[in-house]
Order: C-alpha cells, then structure tokens, then sequence
C-alpha cells in the first residue's frame, strides 16, 4: 500500500533509509566516513522536513510495516535552469522488495506530485555505478545532464544529475 507519510513514520523511514544505504553501498566508504553521513540522518532530521512544507514524503507499506519511500524537496543541484523544478531527493527500497513494483509505485506518485504542482523538470543524481538505478530512471525518461559530487564523510561519489522534463 502506497500512502502519504506523516511524522509519526520518521523512525521508520530512518531505518528503510538506513538498511537501504548500508546494503546498497557501505562496502565503499570507511567506517569513519559512512557513520559521518549516516549520522546526519536522524528522526529529528526527518520531522524538521515534514515541517518543511516544501518537503513531500510517500511510503510504502507491506503487512503493515514500511518498506520504502520517496522523498520530493527543493533542489540543491548545481544546475541552472528557468524552469519551475523540483528534486527527488531520495528513493528507497528494502532490497527483499527489489522488484516488487514499489519502486515504480511511489516514481509514479512523484512524477505525478510534481507536476499537479507546477513543475516543470524533476531532478535526481544517481551513483555513477549503480546500474539497476540508472536502468531504472532511464525507463522514466530521465536523462543525464551533468555530474554531482555526492559526499559521503569525506569520500566524493560521482554521481549523474538526471533530469525529467515534466
């Protein structure tokens, strides 16, 4: 079930987030550069963003408890454009629902979101290596405009900035 996120759930987005992060990419940071980021990640950090009414979170649940969600917020792209645009700043999926349809599910909600309010290009990065992803995006139309150092502690990712045209 895909539904609007309420505060109450940034514990559990936390952890999706989390578990996600560390399953998909720990193996490519030190210890002291990944607990560096992930400790930016925080429920308060969470609830300070649903405050934030620029900020819209989806989740997805499966008997009841939340195994994904979506995020859409302002850009902080290095990008330079006229149109009215937006960034989908994080999606994340448990990997034992890799392939289920969430994923599709809440892009689907966002693309939608987006639009209804407005926008007129959506933006994302995706790490440079993560091939499922990019796969993934490319299905949507994204498409590659730049590059964006994503850091994680002291490590510099190279991720693609990607952009939908809404």
């Amino acid at each position: 079930m895909i539904r609007g996120a309420t505060v109450a759930d940034a514990a559990a987005i936390d952890r999706v987030f989390q578990t996600s992060f560390c399953d998909t990419f720990a193996q490519l940071y030190s210890a002291e550069d990944l607990a560096e980021f992930l400790g930016k990640f925080t429920p308060g950090a969470w609830a300070e963003e649903f405050a934030d009414p620029r900020y819209r979170f989806q989740v997805a649940e499966v008997d009841g408890e939340i195994v994904a969600f979506v995020k859409l917020g302002p850009s902080a792209l290095p990008i330079e454009t006229d149109a009215r645009a937006i960034e989908l700043r994080q999606l994340y999926v448990l990997k034992e629902h890799h392939g289920s349809g969430i994923a599709a599910a809440l892009t689907d909600w966002a693309i939608d979101r987006a639009r209804a309010q407005g926008f007129e290009e959506l933006y994302l990065t995706v790490y440079v290596d993560n091939h499922r992803a990019r796969r993934f995006y490319n299905r949507y139309g994204f498409e590659p405009v730049g590059r964006y150092d994503f850091m994680v502690g002291n490590h510099a990712d190279e991720d693609i900035i990607m952009r939908k045209r809404l």
